[in-house]
């Protein structure tokens, strides 16, 4: 019965959700998800530990690590205001390769289908030579976690997000613009999954609506942090 409902038994083709959002499942290899994995086990150590972000008075449910800046609602700081005031870990430069190689599969996917004309991509800002991140959001999610519907919107500049999930798959909601509210898209992010968004779709309201515990590979297990599920959003702030 299980089968049934596993990853592998939904579609998990490259999808265009909506123009200027890309789904790129299986994008990391099983190595790379280990070794990002064991990255994660040393920014966990580092100057500003895991931390529920306080919005509107409530802790979120999940956890957070900043690489290269930290963040708290309403902006992007050097020091970790609102935990101990500490300097966060720099932002990797492998980690700017990664994102550049997520927007060129993204690129690929755009280019490949017939239902979008040439240059849409590099309309939408996947560029992957001019991308430039400078931030990492590292959230940790058990398998209560969830996250209400959302913008991204701190960021001076507007280049696209990528997203990059490991561990228990994740139901995933992604909106329109205008509202928290429909049309809006539901997937099943898994271990390795890669997701852009940009362009018209990049102020977009999204969510994680429900952790499936126990659904991570072998590669993707967190068996460390009792399962549950780690994302990764890089993106650009637009500071100095």
């Amino acid at each position: 019965m299980d089968s049934l409902f596993a990853d592998e038994a939904f579609d998990r083709r490259p999808t265009i959700v909506v123009p200027g959002a890309v789904w790129v499942p299986g994008f990391l290899s099983s190595e790379a998800q280990q070794w990002i994995i064991a990255r994660y086990a040393e920014w966990q150590s580092g100057p500003v530990p895991p931390h529920a972000t306080t919005i509107a008075g409530h802790p979120m449910s999940v956890t957070t690590i900043g690489l290269g800046w930290h963040w708290q609602p309403g902006g992007y700081h050097r020091r970790a205001v609102d935990v101990n005031d500490k300097v966060v870990l720099p932002f990797p430069d492998w980690m700017t390769r990664l994102g550049r190689q997520v927007l060129q599969s993204a690129v690929t996917v755009v280019e490949d289908s017939a239902d979008f004309a040439p240059g849409s991509a590099a309309a939408w800002g996947f560029d992957p030579a001019c991308y430039h991140p400078d931030v990492a959001l590292v959230n940790y999610y058990d398998e209560h976690a969830k996250m209400g519907m959302h913008q991204d919107k701190d960021e001076f500049d507007p280049a696209p997000v990528v997203s990059l999930s490991l561990g228990d798959t994740c139901l995933f909601r992604f909106g329109n613009t205008e509202s928290r509210n429909r049309p809006f898209d539901d997937l099943r992010l898994a271990s390795g999954d890669a997701f852009v968004f940009g362009g018209p779709a990049r102020f977009a309201y999204h969510g994680v609506r429900s952790i499936q515990a126990g659904t991570a590979p072998d590669a993707g297990r967190l068996d460390h942090l009792g399962g549950g599920r780690i994302n990764i959003t890089i993106r650009t702030t637009g500071r100095d």
